[in-house]
């Protein structure tokens, strides 16, 4: 888009993180520890990574959110996986997901995924025994 004056991705995310922290939430980081007890017997299997991680963007009380101006499998990523984990390691009780509309991904220097094909997912996928409360937060400029 020559000549148009695009956002950024990085830096909304900058400017989110600004904002949070301002406000008390922080980043939370879990140590990965992988186990080795799913191989074949006899297979060695390279040493896992050291200093692994899984973090949240920004935990307070028991409430986890998660900024998202990415690719869609990070959105799915996020609520599906990410925030039942940090749940059942007592962390969170409910999560919320910020991703931008459709009409704000236009308006953004790269492609990433937006609120209306998320939700839409969401509601097709319909609901699991796993699943936590989160709000998905579609956000415009």
């Amino acid at each position: 888009m020559v000549g148009k004056i695009l956002y950024s991705p990085v830096a909304l995310n900058t400017a989110f993180k600004g904002g949070f922290n301002k406000r008390g939430w922080e980043n939370q980081k879990v140590r990965c520890e992988y186990t080795r007890d799913y191989y074949k017997k006899g297979y060695t299997p390279p040493e896992p990574s050291r200093g692994a991680f899984r973090d949240m963007d920004y935990v307070k009380g028991n409430a986890g959110v998660e900024v998202q101006f990415g690719k869609y499998a990070f959105m799915v990523y996020n609520v599906c996986a990410k925030m039942t984990v940090f749940h059942n390691l007592g962390f969170i009780n409910a999560g919320i997901e910020i991703v931008p509309v459709k009409k704000f991904v236009n308006e953004m220097s790269s492609g990433v995924s937006y609120f209306e094909q998320f939700v839409w997912d969401l509601e097709h996928r319909g609901i699991a025994d796993i699943d936590i409360p989160v709000l998905i937060l579609g956000v415009d400029e």
